[in-house]
């Protein structure tokens, strides 16, 4: 038998691997209660964490073990498991696929199926299957902010000189961030020699754009006499303002303009009036300053 033929042979008894299709979710967390919370951790906030539930089918097949969401794990790791049965969530990791939503759930499943303690195995791209939505009990995120990723760690397990090293290196990458009291999903955060407030809005893409058009054309998008608007993200399908802000001005004496914005953007938002001329033109500015994430 020639070596064609028996290459042909050995093919047609492997089994074929199924091809596992990608499907893009432009708003993976919609129908979340924080959906824009979700958008903000996995997209502006550089540690920080919050307990989840799961769902009473979960608990009763794998018993009611405590989930953690983190903002980032070791290595960007998807998900990790404590030896007491504690689980942990990445939001922010390498590997994903088009819908970071069945992503989540996924490796949520798969801590859960590994035994405490063990490596976690989650593939890149997991196929048709629960998502976040389906896994969750749904409600507001209790979210606790971070100076340090100490809080990956077991107690003294920081005392390994190795391990000590890394939370070092890890934390150094922190820029300072700040979570505001006076909008949800609002951010201030500090970077070399810049500081910004950013704030993920919860309306849809072109309701929030007409609002901040309104509000450009009134001459009211800054947040006070030494700021500036420098622009908007798009997240998630969902829009992100960003103002540049004097750097040596503390986080705490933002929340009154941010509060203050946020009334006239909430009356923007209820007005349904057609954009005038002077909106419209301010409309198409906005959309040139779009700025890119990160």
């Amino acid at each position: 038998m020639s070596k064609r033929r028996k290459s042909q042979r050995a093919a047609d008894a492997t089994p074929k691997r199924e091809k596992v299709r990608d499907v893009f979710v432009p708003r993976p967390f919609e129908g979340l209660t924080d959906e824009p919370e979700w958008i903000a951790l996995r997209e502006l906030v550089p540690a920080a964490s919050a307990p989840l539930r799961l769902t009473p089918e979960l608990v009763e097949e794998y018993g009611d073990r405590p989930v953690t969401l983190a903002t980032v794990l070791p290595m960007a790791a998807p998900a990790m498991t404590k030896p007491d049965g504690r689980v942990f969530i990445g939001l922010q990791r390498h590997q994903q696929s088009g819908d970071v939503s069945r992503d989540l759930a996924d490796a949520l499943l798969s801590a859960l199926r590994t035994e405490p303690g063990g490596q976690v195995s989650v593939p890149p791209l997991p196929g048709p299957g629960p998502r976040l939505q389906d896994v969750l009990v749904d409600g507001p995120l209790e979210i606790s902010m971070h100076d340090g990723f100490e809080f990956w760690l077991d107690p003294g397990a920081a005392d390994d000189p190795n391990v000590q090293a890394s939370l070092e290196r890890a934390n150094a990458a922190i820029y300072p961030t700040v979570k505001l009291a006076a909008a949800r999903a609002a951010y201030w955060c500090q970077v070399t020699e810049k500081a910004h407030v950013r704030w993920v809005l919860p309306e849809d893409e072109d309701t929030a754009l007409d609002a901040l058009s309104r509000l450009s054309a009134a001459g009211s998008l800054r947040l006070g006499d030494d700021t500036r608007f420098a622009g908007m993200f798009r997240a998630h399908g969902r829009l992100v303002p960003v103002w540049d802000l004097p750097e040596d001005t503390p986080a705490a004496e933002w929340e009154a303009p941010v509060a203050e914005f946020a009334k006239r953007y909430a009356e923007a938002v209820a007005e349904r009036e057609a954009l005038d001329a002077a909106g419209r033109r301010a409309r198409q500015g906005l959309l040139g300053r779009q700025l890119t994430l990160r």
